[in-house]
């Protein structure tokens, strides 16, 4: 098992990678704009977590694409953002034709969630990869079916790829056992070969670079494993892309901030039965104590 090659992830590391400093007269233009695409008639949430934990990282600005039969309720459940209606496919997926509601908005999005919440994975990997050449310019995060899309190829923007070892062993070909007997070394070899930051969700958290810069992160808690926690973990990876961090930074920040809102949930209800829907909600105190902490004089 290489997985000691691998720095760990902690708060240091995120002192050598701070957040931009908003200042007090920033506007929430200068924050990003982070569009979110995801959601179902089956999974409607995930796409309602998603964009939360977007905003509550400070991401000025959201904008939620969802398909046609959701998108009035996601908009009265997030009256924050503007949502956009897309076509479905008779399963429940995206067509690829509602990427043309899209192509107004592509110039000014900072950042771009895909994937949380998705169905019909075989006729909504077309509607990613219309996606994709719209939004070259900012960081992409795939998330479930949405990472389908990966190719021989690798992808030739800034990219965010956020599996579990299921998800990797379907995306990669190798038995979902051997990745968790190593996952260091199969989020390596996904970073290389796709051209993306991966970050390999799992007891402990993988993060690994196409250069071959690897992190591990083994700070969770078990109640971290529970219906939406992965959306979240989506969003708040978004929404710190959208804030202009690299897509290696946003990613560790999110794997770290998503711990640290576990364990913050953990002590107040216990190890178990914490929801996902309770983790954004942590998320702005966590990170106002952390730069309050690397603020302090020496």
């Amino acid at each position: 098992m290489t997985i000691a090659r691998a720095k760990a992830l902690t708060e240091a590391t995120l002192a050598r990678w701070p957040l931009p400093d908003a200042g007090e007269d920033a506007d929430k233009e200068a924050r990003g704009h982070v569009l979110v695409v995801a959601g179902s008639h089956e999974i409607p949430g995930a796409a309602l977590l998603a964009a939360v934990a977007a905003l509550r990282v400070g991401a000025g600005k959201l904008t939620i694409a969802a398909p046609e039969r959701v998108a009035q309720g996601l908009a009265l459940a997030i009256p924050e953002s503007r949502v956009i209606a897309l076509a479905e496919t008779r399963g429940g997926g995206f067509q690829a034709r509602g990427c043309d509601a899209l192509a107004p908005i592509a110039e000014r999005v900072s950042a771009v969630v895909v994937g949380p919440g998705m169905l019909d994975e075989k006729r909504s990997v077309p509607f990613v990869r219309a996606l994709l050449p719209l939004f070259r310019q900012s960081t992409v995060v795939l998330d479930a079916y949405a990472m389908s899309v990966v190719s021989a190829d690798g992808f030739d923007q800034p990219m965010v790829m956020t599996p579990h070892a299921g998800e990797m062993a379907h995306l990669s070909g190798r038995t979902k056992e051997a990745i968790s007997a190593d996952p260091l070394d199969a989020a390596l070899d996904a970073a290389r070969r796709w051209n993306a930051c991966v970050a390999l969700k799992g007891a402990v958290t993988c993060i690994a670079q196409p250069d071959g810069g690897a992190w591990r992160f083994d700070g969770g808690t078990p109640g971290l494993a529970t219906s939406g926690s992965g959306d979240t973990l989506a969003g708040l990876i978004g929404g710190l892309a959208a804030r202009d961090l690299p897509p290696l930074h946003a990613c560790a920040w999110g794997v770290f901030l998503h711990a640290r809102a576990g364990q913050a949930l953990a002590r107040k209800h216990g190890p178990l039965g914490y929801l996902a829907r309770e983790l954004s909600a942590q998320v702005p105190a966590l990170i106002y104590q952390i730069d309050k902490s690397r603020r302090k004089p020496r």
